[in-house]
This record gives structure tokens, C-alpha cells and sequence, in this order.
């Protein structure tokens, strides 16, 4: 079987973000088969191609996968119709690989909501098998966001979300939420798999080289934060705790935000202001030297706005890593990431917006490394026993498997 995948955020482990993509494509190999990634360019990610562009396109293999990289620079900074135009573009010249290339079965994986439209050409014009990963429900986050207002953009994409949806053999979703979110639009429950993401156990077993940045002491009790610095993440929480900390001369205590996105220079800029000397910022890293500076800290933060779709509506990379890294995870939404944390005792809850108790967590988590010895203990073990990527990438080969029979 070949495999015709479309990522259009395509990460390779020797880049910055989650690298599902790339643990699922090469699960696909080591059982057998072949698979051509089709993929955008990142700002702060790499896909493992380092050639020159010829015609705005380059193509090689990397690890085994056969990658074609499309030279559309996407970043989380860019505006609204920039990136929508990005996403377009991507869209139509995937449109252009579907036609041109050998393959058996179309796999596309959302976001953006527009990665579905080679599957569903696929399908309708060439009969080709189509499995749609959906990572977000579109247009319905954007628009609880306020990213997305125009009436008619709403339209159009909630028409392109259930032709998506209706096009696919099978549909895999990241979270409960997804999935019960896509059930809403008409679809059985039958057609939909659930495979959240997951821990890359391996990467972050491996770890030999621990560090920090320099401004951070060994002696400090260090919580990070790694991930998008953009409107979702609600980062104002960290500015305010910060703000309180300092009021209280817990200067032991601080916050490193790992990470690039539309709101980093204001948050930057916010905290010179305050003269809050508890928060690092810090540019992306790959996953290996996320995984040695996670050895190196004590609290992961699993933060977002107070948006209700948020909380069983997202799969957040971020506390997989944490968990893989050991780190015990404080969540400031409830959902399913809360109900994991309070059900394994790997970490702390608390309400969104309520920045005192965000505080007084995070005092009580410093002055209590017994309890935290004994929550990142629980972590790691729920990230090997439950979300271990290799287990949950064999199980996405057998829908794959499964789909194209």
C-alpha cells in the first residue's frame, strides 16, 4: 500500500512542534508500506529537506519518507488572510500531487480545515480511499475564538467541514470533544476513531544533557511553558501570577515560556513593563533539547483562554511532552485534560481566570517537592502505560489498514 499523506505542518524531530505526522508515517513504513508527505514550509520547523526550491518545490526522502515540501512559508504571526491565502494555496497545488502522483490511499490531517480538499478530490474524482485526522473542530473554534467573524467565511467553511467529514471512509479524531463534535454534524459514531496524540517516550528517555537558560538558577523551582505564544493560549495568566509572585518576593520561583507566536512581542514588552524578572522567554528548540530542558524543570503549564470548546475540544502536544518528560502538569480549564491530571494524581487543576489560585498553587507546588516527586512519578507513568506514541501509532495503522480493505 502507498500513501499519499498531507500535513501542510509537517515537523521533523529535528525541528520545532509535534511531530505526530512524522512518528505515524514512519509506523506506516516499518509495516510495510510507502508514503509520500506532502507539506508546507514553517518558520520555526524543519521537514528534513535542506535542498534548494526549484520552481517553489522540493522533494526528497528523509528517514525513509518520501517528502514533497512546497516552499509557502506559514507562521503562527503572520495575519489572518495571510495565512488563510497560505492555506489556500497549499490546498490548490496538493490538488495538482493528487492527480500526478502513484498511490493507494489519500490521509490528510487537519488543521488547516482546507487540508481535507485533496481527500475529497481524491475520492470523488479518482475513487481513492480518504482517512480525515481531525485535530480541530473548524469553523466552530475559530469562531468561539473571535478569530472569525464574517458571516459568509462561516458558511463556506461549515460547508467544507461536512463535505470533509461526509467525503472520508474513516475520520480519526484527537480528543473526545472532536469526536463528539463531528457525531453532531450527522456522522456515526462508527466512522470515527478516537487517537489522541501522544509521548514520545524514547525521545525523552533519551535525554543525557539537562540545561537550563542562564538566567534561571538549578536552585529555582522552574515551570514552563512550551508551546504557541498566540491568542488560544491565554499567556495573559502567566503575566498576572507572575505579578503576584513578585509581590510576595518568590523570586524562586520562575516561569520559561519556550515558544514563538503572534503575541510573544507583546508578552515580552507586557513583562518589561512590569518589571517582572520571574519570566524567561525563550526562542523554539527541537524536540531533543526540549526534552534535556524539561529534565531540568518541575512544573509543566497546560495553559488556554477560557473558551469552553477548549476543553474537550484539543489534543495539546504540550502536555504530552510534559507527561513524557515526567513533569507533573498544572491546567488552568476543566475538560479531559483535567479529569487525566486528577485521576492519576500527575498534577494540579485550578479555575480559569482565577490567578490567585493559579499563585498559591504554584507557592504550595515549591514548598511541597515530596508532592511533586510523587506526581511526576504518576506522569511518567501514565505516558508509558496509556499514551505511548509507538502503541498509539499501531493503532492508527490498523485503521489505515482497515480503511483501505
Amino acid at each position: 500500500m502507498k500513501v499519499l499523506y498531507f500535513h501542510q505542518h509537517f515537523v521533523h524531530p529535528s525541528g520545532s512542534g509535534g511531530i505526530r505526522s512524522y512518528s505515524m508515517a514512519k509506523k506506516l513504513i516499518d509495516s510495510g508500506y510507502e508514503v509520500t508527505m506532502v507539506c508546507g514550509s514553517h518558520n520555526n520547523s524543519r521537514t528534513g529537506l535542506d535542498s534548494n526550491f526549484i520552481n517553489g518545490k522540493r522533494t526528497g526522502y528523509v528517514d525513509g519518507i518520501k517528502v514533497i515540501e512546497f516552499q509557502l512559508e506559514y507562521s503562527n504571526n503572520h495575519g489572518f488572510l495571510k495565512r488563510s491565502i497560505t492555506f489556500i494555496k497549499f490546498a490548490l497545488r496538493s490538488i495538482f500531487v493528487v492527480f500526478n502522483e502513484k498511490y493507494d490511499l489519500i490521509f490528510a490531517t487537519s488543521t488547516p480545515l482546507t487540508a481535507g480538499i485533496p481527500g475529497i478530490v481524491g475520492k470523488k474524482f479518482l475513487q481513492k480511499k480518504f482517512v480525515f485526522e481531525v485535530r480541530d473542530l473548524w469553523p466552530e473554534l475559530p469562531v468561539k475564538m473571535g478569530v472569525i467573524k464574517n458571516p459568509l467565511i462561516i458558511f463556506l467553511l461549515g460547508v467544507l467541514e461536512s463535505i470533509s467529514y461526509k467525503s472520508a471512509d474513516q475520520l480519526i479524531a484527537l480528543s473526545p470533544g472532536i469526536k463528539d463534535g463531528i457525531e453532531k454534524k450527522g456522522i456515526s459514531s462508527k466512522k470515527i476513531d478516537l487517537i489522541p496524540n501522544g509521548c514520545d517516550i524514547k525521545i525523552f528517555n533519551k535525554t543525557s544533557d539537562p540545561w537550563l537558560p542562564s538566567s534561571i538558577s538549578n536552585d529555582d523551582f522552574v515551570c514552563i511553558f512550551a508551546g504557541a505564544h498566540g491568542i488560544a493560549n491565554g499567556l495573559n495568566s502567566v503575566l498576572e501570577v507572575c505579578d503576584i509572585l513578585k509581590k510576595r518576593n518568590r523570586e524562586d520561583i520562575k516561569f520559561l515560556l519556550v515558544g514563538d507566536g503572534k503575541l510573544k512581542q507583546y508578552l515580552i514588552e507586557e513583562s518589561l513593563n512590569r518589571n517582572l524578572k520571574n519570566i524567561v522567554f525563550h526562542e523554539p528548540v527541537s524536540k531533543v533539547e526540549l526534552a534535556n530542558l524539561m529534565k531540568s524543570c518541575n512544573l509543566g503549564l497546560q495553559l488556554l483562554s477560557n473558551i469552553p470548546v477548549f476543553y474537550y475540544g484539543t489534543s495539546p502536544n504540550k502536555f504530552f511532552d510534559y507527561i513524557s518528560a515526567g513533569l507533573p502538569v498544572l491546567n488552568n480549564y476543566p475538560g479531559w485534560i483535567a479529569e487525566i491530571i486528577d485521576e492519576n494524581n500527575c498534577g494540579y487543576v485550578v479555575e480559569p481566570d482565577n490567578f490567585t489560585e493559579f499563585a498559591n498553587t504554584i507557592e504550595h507546588a515549591a514548598d511541597n517537592l515530596n508532592e511533586i516527586k510523587t506526581k511526576s512519578v504518576n506522569a511518567f507513568n501514565i505516558a508509558q502505560n496509556n499514551f505511548d506514541r509507538d502503541d498509539l501509532a499501531s493503532q492508527w495503522v490498523k485503521i489505515i489498514e482497515k480503511t483501505y480493505k
